[in-house]
């Protein structure tokens, strides 16, 4: 049979949604919100109309008729740990979403909005692997404080996605290979997949792992406690130091990855060399992490893989598979390509190939 599948992911100013036949992109558009109608709304909650319809509409503009989608499938917001999958949207998820229980993000919108739809034409409505798959191993929860476990919140979406493709591009099955996804954008998230789970990645919400675009990374811990305490910053600033203005950010005050590389070459407005050592530190975390990883499964790893936005930078791929190409063959997947996870995840229930998952909440 074939199915058409409406997959949509809304940020913090836009909301992206694409028309998949089958496994072909037939539609594809960002919803940008201007600052004046989002700041009638207090809450991300009370957006959900102004999102919907302009998905309603956005959907008229690509000449497809409602009648005729198959399923929509939103992004998974913050909810209780999950394992990975592909989940329905039902009454305690948008519970959960609505009260924001588990925590505040306009992904908490993805499901909401994939059911008011979904309810308008009698079709399902899913999730797909939200940033909180936790598939940890027991042995990757320990901090060193009882009172602070380690936690799974990572780019779970494009890291399973992205995994199963590499995964066949080996000739194997996702459920049979041990490998290391690193997702490198904004945030980075470095994940080992072992036998379909995610047994260890770092918490790329908090900046947990390797520095990134805005992401300070696992900071010297004593030195963190010390400064926090002789300076006065409340909460929120703290966090921003964290996620948001760290990483390259805190250092060049720009987060174009274009342009600190242009101007590594000597070719921008930033200070050349202060731009090429920061490239260079930031591959060498990146590819420590992946090192790490492979302690896991004791070094037999059948491949590297290298996703997300940094991965479109020939030199980010080449310096980092120097440091760890004596493990397994790297292998790059630019890009994010959440929409098309989404709703590759979806018509896999729809052809019976995995059965959705139920949110017990």
């Amino acid at each position: 049979m074939s199915y058409t599948i409406l997959a949509i992911n809304p940020g913090s100013t836009s909301t992206k949604c694409a028309i998949y036949c089958d496994t072909t992109e037939v539609w594809k558009k960002g919803v940008n919100h201007n600052s004046e109608d989002l700041s009638r709304h207090q809450k991300i909650m009370d957006q959900l109309e102004l999102r919907s319809t302009a998905v309603r509409e956005g959907v008229k503009e690509a000449g497809v008729r409602f009648a005729d989608i198959s399923a929509i499938v939103g992004r998974g917001g913050l909810l209780k740990p999950l394992e990975g999958g592909v989940y329905e949207v039902n009454e305690r998820m948008k519970a959960d979403l609505v009260s924001c229980k588990y925590g505040i993000h306009a992904s908490n919108l993805g499901a909401l909005i994939a059911d008011s739809l979904a309810s308008e034409i009698g079709v399902p409505a899913y999730i797909a692997d939200p940033v909180v798959v936790d598939e940890l191993d027991p042995l990757a929860r320990f901090s060193g404080i009882p009172e602070i476990p380690r936690r799974s919140i990572f780019h779970a979406l494009n890291q399973k996605a992205t995994a199963r493709k590499a995964a066949r591009s080996i000739g194997k099955a996702y459920a049979e290979c041990s490998m290391i996804v690193a997702h490198m954008g904004g945030g980075t998230s470095i994940g080992m997949h072992v036998n379909g789970r995610v047994v260890d990645v770092n918490n790329a919400l908090d900046g947990d792992g390797p520095f990134s675009i805005e992401r300070a990374g696992t900071v010297p811990a004593g030195d963190w406690m010390r400064w926090i305490l002789s300076h006065q910053h409340d909460p929120q600033a703290l966090q921003l130091m964290l996620t948001g203005k760290g990483g390259l950010v805190a250092y060049l005050g720009t987060n174009e990855f274009t342009l600190i590389e242009k101007s590594a070459e000597g070719g921008g407005e930033l200070d050349a060399h202060l731009c090429d050592e920061l490239i260079r530190a930031l591959c060498y975390q990146i590819a420590k992490s992946i090192a790490a990883l492979a302690v896991f499964t004791n070094g037999r790893v059948d491949a590297i893989v290298l996703t997300g936005g940094l991965a479109f930078s020939p030199r980010v791929i080449r310096e980092i598979s120097l440091r760890v190409s004596f493990l397994a063959p790297v292998l790059h997947f630019p890009g994010e390509n959440e929409l098309e996870a989404l709703a590759m995840g979806a018509r896999d229930v729809l052809l019976g190939e995995t059965h959705a998952r139920i949110y017990e909440g």
